[in-house]
């Protein structure tokens, strides 16, 4: 059974730092495509980056370059996602997800919130 379990959200400031992290676990972690994808309230899901199975391709969306990082550690099944100089317009529910059939599996979530 795939689960994806994302942790490091909370309240922040414009301008701070958070570090997301997401432990997954029932499948092979190095084989997948992962990322990280958001929703903000009352707006649809936006694949803010992602990376390949070994760590070396990443992509990410206009509105995080330079300022989010993705990466990864296979040897602990872990995902990481890097987000410095933070703004207001980041506020979301933010997913570890998947790639996989063509489409993301996504997990629970973790909400950011910046706000001063």
């Amino acid at each position: 059974q795939v689960q994806l379990v994302e942790s490091g959200g909370g309240l922040v400031q414009p301008g701070g730092s958070l570090r997301l992290s997401c432990v997954a676990s029932g499948f092979t972690f190095t084989h997948y495509t992962m990322a990280w994808i958001r929703q903000a309230p009352g707006k649809g899901d936006e694949t803010v980056a992602t990376i390949n199975g070994i760590g070396f391709d990443t992509t990410y969306a206009d509105s995080v370059k330079g300022r989010f990082t993705i990466s990864r550690k296979n040897a602990k099944n872990t995902l990481y996602l890097q987000m410095d100089n933070l703004k207001p317009e980041d506020t979301a529910v933010y997913y570890c997800a998947r790639h996989a059939f063509g489409e993301y599996e996504k997990g629970q979530g973790t909400q950011v919130t910046v706000s001063s």
